[in-house]
């Protein structure tokens, strides 16, 4: 079993150019399966021809057991149905297990957004004087100007941005490269902040290897994800929004509000990186139920 999970993994990694967190995401999930499968002795003759639909029910139950929550119980189903599908593929078992199988529904939650004014606010915190303001300004403008991830943002280089061209070069999931226009904030934002990292990289050494980075830390060495998410809890402190966000959430409000001005779909699923239509469809329930509201605040026969 083990044999054939590094298979799977180097697949994930050589062939479909995974990022690192999520292959070692899939390989817990898998080890996880594996582990259950050695402990309660359901294998017969340790031969992975031997996993059958009701071995795969019995697992989701366990699962359920764990108290894991519905929507882990699912991505780790989903994990496992895509290494069969591998495996199947390669020849290396006749019958796929996981066909047909169902797992628990996911309530699916409306992505949490920012309104405009939330947004300005949120913007205007960073102070305009200091190297650190100007960047942390510059980030707030992507986020919410491109929808990008925060991943991307983070492996962001100097020469993926093009102000000639008002774009930038982003690389999503799977090393999919996709460009973005860029809006006269987030170029004013990028203009600013450029000239204050050539300020700055004067006074300090900088990492060679981080040399190209966009966004750098007080040390001279490329911004992480998690000073990222820091920085955005400090300013909606500043900015007096009593909301606990996450870098995500900018994203959600820029697809929020592309669809509320009357973006189309498809043009907003290209923006954000969505292979599925359905995962960007999420953004019009949002857009629906504030008009629910909005109707029900304002109509007088409501």
């Amino acid at each position: 079993m083990k044999e054939h999970i590094n298979s799977y993994i180097s697949f994930l990694k050589n062939e479909k150019n995974y990022s690192n967190n999520t292959i070692i995401s899939y390989k817990n999930d898998l080890l996880q399966f594996s582990n259950y499968l050695a402990e309660y002795k359901i294998l017969k003759r340790n031969n992975i021809q031997y996993i059958d639909h009701s071995i795969m029910r019995k697992y989701i139950v366990y699962l359920k057991k764990g108290d894991y929550s519905v929507r882990s119980v699912c991505r780790k189903i989903s994990t496992i149905r895509s290494f069969f599908k591998f495996i199947s593929r390669e020849g290396i078992i006749k019958i796929n297990p996981t066909i047909n199988l169902t797992t628990p529904k996911i309530e699916k939650k409306l992505p949490y957004f920012l309104y405009l004014q939330e947004i300005n606010k949120l913007i205007e915190a960073p102070p305009g004087n200091t190297i650190f303001g100007i960047r942390d300004r510059a980030i707030l403008e992507l986020l919410y100007g491109t929808g990008m991830r925060v991943g991307e943002l983070v492996n962001l280089n100097i020469q993926d941005i093009d102000l000639d061209e008002k774009t930038v070069r982003v690389f999503g999931k799977g090393s999919k490269e996709r460009i973005l226009p860029l809006g006269n904030p987030s170029i004013k934002a990028i203009q600013e902040y450029i000239a204050s990292r050539n300020r700055f990289i004067k006074k300090i050494a900088i990492n060679r290897k981080e040399m190209n980075a966009f966004l750098l830390n007080r040390f001279g060495g490329r911004l992480s994800a998690r000073s990222i998410r820091r920085i955005i809890i400090k300013y909606m402190k500043i900015a007096g929004l009593n909301k606990k966000i996450s870098p995500h959430v900018l994203r959600h409000s820029f697809a929020t509000h592309l669809l509320g001005g009357g973006a189309d779909l498809r043009s907003v699923q290209e923006l954000l990186g969505h292979e599925s239509l359905s995962t960007t469809q999420i953004y019009t329930h949002i857009t629906k139920e504030r008009l629910k509201i909005t109707y029900n605040k304002s109509h007088p026969r409501s």
